[in-house]
């Protein structure tokens, strides 16, 4: 182990070579660090004090002891057509073992050129990288499976897009980079054994229980459709639309992964989409389930060699899984809306009463985050919503049929509803204030996104109207 806590293994590399290229970082003609995650650098093991007061390291100029640099290779269904892509602009320094054993990938993002550049600059400018570590620390403090961001540091260099701004790198953390769409690659370009290769190894990485076990490949399947499963709806609980659900951005590890144009509904709309490059709403909020079972389809087409010799039963074998992705889907989320309601039984009606509720907001233009968190105080003298009160009287009834009081159902609401979530203007804002050197105000947001259950009077504000017409872009 090295002075700074660095401990790195490789493993990856011992894929065979197609799935990688050796690529040393840009070198940064002036790094300067602009925000370091010391609570994640002590999970991870390392001396985060050393750490916080070296860009250089996070900039790729200096590389940890044992750190192999590579590029990853993948493909990816684009908007539902088939594109050879791979780490354009990242590079994977190794995996940091922790000191409980765990295992994760430290990749530089916007480190510069690779051999999957495909004619770009391999380069990221800071707003897009600092939005990225708000989003996705505001995950992994909702609960939701997330890669996650240790440091952004500026690189002293420019990057031309529309205009100039500054350079910028992410270090970001996961379980690892392995994507749908790395088997998408290899199916399209490697061999069975190169395949096999790729699976086996995932499988020793993610779910090592698999490993001498029948059928391993088709658990696999049903593992990953599982994980995809549970993801999706805890995005859906949320609020949440990733933006950009092409196959190379779905993680075998169940982590959201590649926080591009992605945000939170603030009014309830599933037609809600927020990048501009989606005009025909393929990845809206309403969408992402049905994506997530279309993205595993073209996982099991990658990996049908696998599942059986004879294709047909190979097909009718992912068919089955797919439709148990979407049991464990429809599972996950009624149940959480149930949580989200106060319910700790299960009644036939459920269904019904929560998308009676959604009609009712979707109608009414009504605030996803805050409706839900208002409904914690169950009370039909002042209502949360507006009508006629008919929805929640049946709410309130159901609430009573259920072993627990309306007292403890309103903790629950609180418990299980976020009082803030990273608003789309308060993110804007953070960003605009530290493109010009302020970094308070993202910090302040950082501090209560870190709670996000805490009621807060600034970030539990909606600026009305400022959502319509909003639009994220690919670029981070």
């Amino acid at each position: 182990m090295s002075i700074n806590g660095w401990n790195f293994q490789n493993t990856y590399l011992g894929l065979p070579e197609i799935f990688y290229s050796n690529q040393k970082p840009a070198l940064a003609p002036d790094p300067k660090m602009v925000i370091f995650n010391q609570g994640l650098a002590k999970d991870l093991g390392l001396d985060d004090g050393l750490l916080k007061s070296s860009p250089e390291l996070f900039a790729g100029n200096i590389l940890p002891t044992n750190a192999r640099p590579v590029s990853q290779a993948y493909a990816g269904y684009q908007f539902g057509r088939f594109a050879t892509l791979g780490d354009g602009r990242a590079v994977l320094l190794g995996e940091q073992i922790t000191p409980n054993g765990q295992r994760f990938d430290i990749q530089l993002k916007g480190s510069g050129r690779t051999p999957y550049s495909r004619g770009g600059d391999g380069l990221a400018s800071l707003s897009p990288m600092l939005r990225e570590y708000i989003i996705s620390e505001a995950m992994y403090a909702l609960g939701i499976p997330t890669t996650r961001s240790l440091a952004v540091v500026l690189t002293g260099g420019e990057v031309v897009r529309e205009t100039i701004f500054p350079g910028a790198v992410l270090t970001r953390v996961a379980s690892s980079h392995i994507r749908i769409g790395t088997f998408n690659y290899a199916a399209a370009y490697g061999s069975t054994d190169d395949l096999t290769a790729l699976a086996d190894y995932t499988i020793r990485r993610h779910f090592p229980w698999l490993e001498g076990v029948k059928d391993k490949y088709l658990l696999f399947f049903r593992e990953v459709a599982r994980l995809q499963a549970e993801l999706i709806a805890k995005w859906q609980l949320v609020g949440f639309i990733h933006g950009v659900m092409n196959t190379d951005n779905e993680a075998i590890s169940g982590e959201t992964i590649d926080y591009g144009p992605c945000a939170f509904m603030d009014t309830y709309d599933p037609n809600t989409v927020f990048s501009s490059i989606d005009t025909s709403g393929r990845y809206s909020y309403k969408n992402q389930p049905g994506i997530g079972a279309w993205n595993l389809a073209r996982l099991a087409e990658s990996i049908l060699p696998l599942l059986h010799k004879n294709q047909e039963e190979a097909i009718l074998m992912a068919e089955d899984e797919i439709k148990v992705y979407w049991d464990i889907f429809n599972e996950n989320w009624l149940q959480g809306m149930r949580t989200k309601l106060g319910v700790t039984n299960k009644e036939e009606d459920d269904t019904s009463l929560v998308k009676e509720l959604l009609d009712l907001m979707e109608h009414h233009k009504l605030d996803y985050t805050n409706t839900f968190r208002a409904l914690s105080s169950v009370n039909l003298e002042n209502p949360p919503l507006p009508g006629d009160g008919q929805w929640l009287k049946q709410w309130i009834a159901r609430l009573g049929r259920q072993p627990i009081s309306i007292n403890e159902a309103s903790e629950m609401i609180k418990a299980h509803n976020p009082a803030l979530i990273p608003r789309n203007y308060f993110v804007e804002e953070a960003l605009t204030v530290a493109s010009k050197g302020d970094m308070g105000v993202m910090k302040d947001l950082l501090r209560a996104l870190s709670e996000p259950f805490e009621e807060s009077d600034k970030y539990t504000s909606v600026q009305e109207g400022w959502s319509c017409g909003y639009k994220t872009f690919c670029g981070t």
